[in-house]
């Protein structure tokens, strides 16, 4: 089953979109946790370097068995395919 993340930080968003953010006029991002993004913005000026590091605790929490490199290295090959971090 498919299953929706945020294109920022790759949060899981659940089947509802309790967890989404909004947009300037109050309607719920399509892409974006409430996390991530609010009022149609960002709620952090970081990097994507910076989310991976910030992210690498609940990766772990995710899938146990791997170590901080593993998750890592998981990341980095997979965050720049979300729309925030994808080069265009």
């Amino acid at each position: 089953m498919y299953e929706k993340l945020c294109q920022s930080c790759g949060k899981p968003m659940g089947q509802s979109d309790e967890l989404y953010g909004t947009e300037k006029n109050g309607t719920k991002s399509r892409d974006y946790c409430d996390d991530c993004y609010k009022n149609g913005e960002f709620t952090t000026n970081i990097t994507m370097e910076r989310m991976i590091e910030v992210s690498i605790p609940y990766f772990l929490k995710e899938k146990p068995g791997i170590d901080k490199d593993e998750a890592r290295e998981e990341m980095e090959a997979f965050f720049p395919i979300l729309k925030r971090w994808k080069k265009t």
